[in-house]
């Protein structure tokens, strides 16, 4: 399970790196350019990622034992919440007819897609912190 949780941030990382460089284009509509015939696709998949990261979360904690397991599972809640709201904004960006570079800096700016993509970088600190180590020849 944790490479699936870790696959779903590398989705929404991917993501929001893709939003700044449209957001940067001026595009009005994602009509007639490369980057505009991608975003709905970016969007799409972060949003499936989205999608049952906090179960992925919540998984990973009893996969991989991490202790204390009731600070672990305090969070997956928080995790739950930013996910949940993330989600919400990404369907509905994807649910207008159009989507212009303001609509997606004003999505790159919201604070609940940078709550979950925080959330993701605290996990996966944490959670490379807990993994041993392995040396070459061990």
């Amino acid at each position: 399970m944790l490479g699936d949780l870790q696959e779903r941030g590398e989705t929404i990382e991917e993501c929001y790196e893709f939003m700044l460089a449209y957001a940067a284009q001026g595009l009005p509509s994602e009509e007639g350019s490369r980057a505009g015939g991608q975003v709905r696709e970016f969007l799409t998949r972060a949003a499936k990622a989205l999608d049952g990261l906090a179960g992925s979360f919540g998984a990973s904690i009893e996969e991989e034992g991490l202790e204390p397991a009731a600070k672990y599972h305090a969070f997956l809640a928080v995790l739950e919440r930013d996910a949940r709201d993330s989600l919400a904004a990404l369907e509905l960006v994807l649910a207008q007819p159009v989507i212009s570079s303001q609509l997606i800096d004003n999505l790159n700016a919201s604070i609940h897609l940078r709550a979950v993509l925080t959330d993701m970088f605290l996990v996966g600190e944490i959670i490379a912190k807990q993994r041993p180590v392995v040396k070459p020849g061990e």
